[in-house]
């Protein structure tokens, strides 16, 4: 039968389901148990209150009710586990195919990374950041040539133009007191002359002038 069932493709191995399709199809049936579960509550109030309704007037009936309902409670414990292992087998097909798009965009990550050092080599890399570099340092040395500044006369020692400033110096000290005497002498010749001629004298009072004089100071007192 097994090569027979081989002829015909029994024996073929069957594709299982994608990830996507085994999450919609657990959900499917996580509906349906939500919708038996409300059924089965339903169903367990109405079997109650019938236990309750008849009570002690009609002992086999609620008997009866009572049996029921424990049997419903059992399919209702029976459909929580079901729907309890559903959902983690849901939940672990979902994990399982983040984690699958997870690595398989990181494998592409890899790759394109790959692909983008695929022309560098790191020798390369070293000799053009060596240049790189050579060529910042001769900016710098043109940068500084062209800062520098120039002109005529850059190439005068400094310490003869100290000498010529002391030369200087000492010249005006040997000339500062010959001014002095030059000035005092000029002061001198420049005096206002003594007038030859004779100042006018001033006339004497008169003795009218005397008489009134006098009167008045009498006239005062």
């Amino acid at each position: 039968m097994s090569g027979l069932g081989w002829l015909f493709g029994r024996g073929k191995k069957e594709k299982g389901p994608s990830p996507e399709e085994a999450i919609q199809k657990l959900r499917e049936t996580e509906a349906i148990l939500l919708k038996k579960q409300e059924f089965l509550e339903q169903k367990i109030q109405q079997e109650l209150l019938t236990a309750k309704k008849h009570g002690t007037k009609n002992k086999r009936a609620a008997l009866q009710a009572l049996r029921r309902k424990k049997r419903l409670e059992q399919q209702l414990a029976k459909a929580d586990g079901t729907l309890s292992t559903l959902e983690f087998q849901r939940e672990a097909i979902e994990n399982a195919t983040t984690n699958a798009e997870v690595l398989r965009t990181l494998g592409q990550a890899a790759r394109a990374m790959s692909q983008a050092h695929r022309d560098m080599d790191i020798d390369k890399v070293d000799e053009l950041m060596a240049d790189v570099t050579e060529q910042q340092e001769v900016a710098q040395q043109i940068s500084d040539a062209i800062s520098r500044p120039v002109g005529f006369g850059d190439d005068v020692d400094e310490n003869e133009l100290l000498e010529e400033l002391k030369e200087l110096e000492q010249e005006d000290l040997v000339r500062e007191p010959r001014d002095v005497g030059d000035k005092e002498e000029e002061e001198l010749l420049d005096l206002p002359s003594v007038p030859s001629t004779h100042l006018p004298t001033v006339p004497a009072p008169k003795e009218d002038e005397e008489e009134e004089l006098k009167q008045l100071a009498q006239w005062m007192s």
